[in-house]
């Protein structure tokens, strides 16, 4: 009578918490208890973490939120056709040796970059959370009958939900960029923008980027007039050539 097949792993995945971890980057830890249930023990995994946002299970209902998604899902009344999954992230996390259950943390890179998609969402949100699904696949090693190393792989149908405080990622961006925002322009724009600035004798970017926007209805207001004179009211300069309304 031939031997029955020995057991394989099998594993499930549940993200217990997310934390802001310590580093020269910007990073997500988020907390994953794995749980092996064929009792069968593991010397190692390989384990490989596609992040999504599931944007769709969230309401927008903030107006706030709703004109700073604008640039990203279009007017609220779209938002059945236009609100979509991003991909926040892909982390690959090496697990130690466990027998039964093993708490991993899957430490996610993060950006303030507003060029990228999932930054503006993350940016545009004003409180509550952010869905997420997990979708885990990669390589588990682990001893066979025989002493041998064998590997499986991690079924792609493995996955977790959970949702993220939007004040874990805000604390993130406030401890490695406080009150500063990213922008990333096209070089010729830029090279605009560096004549201006350097015609009009500004001593920062921001003093040249609040003059452009002093004609704005909610530009900063001192004295009952706004901070940045347009360039048309400065003595020095009497057009601006190269910069388009």
């Amino acid at each position: 009578m031939a031997e029955a097949p020995a057991p394989i792993p099998v594993l499930d995945f549940e993200v217990l918490d997310v934390s802001v971890a310590r580093g020269v980057v910007p990073l997500l830890s988020f907390k994953v208890r794995i749980a092996e249930h064929a009792g069968v023990p593991v010397e190692a995994v390989t384990l490989e973490s596609q992040i999504q946002i599931e944007a769709a299970r969230r309401r927008y209902k903030d107006a706030r939120e709703q004109e700073a998604l604008l640039d990203i899902f279009g007017e609220p009344h779209r938002y059945a056709k236009t609100v979509r999954t991003m991909v926040l992230a892909i982390a690959t996390t090496q697990v130690q040796r466990f027998t039964g259950s093993v708490e991993a943390d899957v430490r996610v890179p993060s950006s303030f970059d507003l060029g990228l998609g999932w930054v503006k969402y993350f940016h545009a949100l004003q409180d509550g959370e952010v869905p997420l699904a997990f979708q885990f696949s990669g390589t588990i090693f682990y001893q066979g009958d025989n002493g041998n190393l064998q590997i499986a792989k991690i079924p792609w149908d493995r996955e977790a939900f959970f949702r993220m405080p939007l004040r874990v990622w805000k604390q993130m961006i406030d401890e490695h960029y406080p009150d500063d925002n990213w922008l990333t322009l096209r070089r010729d724009v830029f090279d605009r923008l560096y004549r201006y600035k350097a015609r009009n004798s500004l001593s920062s970017w921001e003093e040249a980027i609040t003059e452009l926007l002093a004609g704005e209805a909610d530009a900063p207001v001192a004295n009952g007039r706004p901070v940045g004179a347009p360039a048309t009211e400065r003595l020095r300069i009497t057009n601006i050539p190269d910069i388009e309304p």
